[in-house]
């Protein structure tokens, strides 16, 4: 049976199946993106929303999301889109060819636009429509940026950050305890994609911290040890970490928003291995 290598998930699909993500299909021998180019959200945001805090400080990005995601977060704040076909979502569902897309944002630039950002909903399972619209992007003199889960194959990866300038991904713990079982996702593979993007592209990672899940001292330190690891000696600035406030919502509305004295103090612990340490949500 044929198998998915996009992600961890490695669906096993026959004919006319689509995988976990709800956006990959197996049709006339060969996988493809059936969101491809269908986009559920559309707008201009503040590069600092991804969050980006050290890239194009000031500016704005052009921010679309489709619909799908490979993981199962309980606590998603997107799941109309995350975990739906599109169809359903109330916003509506539209087209837009990666020539449309970078039209669009070039058109934005007066709103102070430098690019595109794929966001939103988990833009790396439709990894091909990155790559065209990136290259339109580019051929535009603008910039791409990419705000994901990184729980991708490494031969994703590589296909789809050579087109990418600058990246927020999501470290959402550093137990695969976490990741197994209240993400079904693999923690290993995305270590690995931050520490791929970490040679390839500015990068930013995003902690959410979710009171008795993620949020011990030791947990923290291990976490930013590892990433002030990545890229020593090199002469770059190092990896910025951003620490957010959990807040309840979709399928954990029994868990209590995070104390704000705690994403203070955490980040105060990651700011003794870090550079750059933001918190965010508060």
């Amino acid at each position: 049976m044929p198998r998915c290598e996009v992600c961890h998930n490695r669906c096993n699909l026959e004919e006319g199946d689509i995988g976990l993500c709800h956006a990959r299909k197996f049709e006339n021998g060969s996988f493809k993106a059936v969101n491809y180019g269908m986009l559920t959200s559309m707008a201009v945001d503040p590069i600092e929303k991804k969050p980006l805090r050290r890239f194009f400080p000031g500016s704005a990005i052009l921010s679309v999301g489709s619909y799908g995601c490979n993981l199962r977060c309980p606590f998603c704040q997107n799941h109309e889109i995350s975990y739906g076909f599109g169809r359903n979502y109330e916003g509506g569902l539209k087209y837009f060819a990666p020539e449309e897309l970078a039209a669009i944002a070039e058109e934005c630039r007066s709103e102070g636009n430098i690019g595109v950002a794929f966001t939103y909903n988990e833009p790396l399972i439709s990894f091909e429509y990155i790559i065209d619209t990136a290259k339109e992007v580019h051929k535009r003199d603008m910039k791409t940026v990419l705000v994901s889960n990184g729980c991708v194959s490494t031969k994703t990866a590589e296909k789809v950050l050579p087109h990418i300038d600058a990246a927020n991904i999501d470290l959402k713990a550093f137990t695969d305890e976490f990741y197994e079982k209240f993400l079904r996702g693999d923690r290993k593979m995305v270590m690995d994609f931050i520490s791929l993007a970490s040679e390839i592209c500015h990068l930013e990672v995003t902690t959410l911290i979710i009171p008795g899940m993620n949020d011990s001292d030791a947990e923290m330190l291990q976490l930013s040890d590892w990433l002030s690891s990545l890229n020593k000696g090199k002469g770059r600035e190092g990896i910025t970490l951003h620490i957010s406030r959990y807040f309840p919502y979709f399928k954990m509305t029994d868990v209590p928003a995070t104390e704000i004295s705690k994403i203070y103090h955490l980040a105060e612990l990651a700011g003794s291995r870090l550079k750059y340490v933001y918190t965010g949500n508060c």
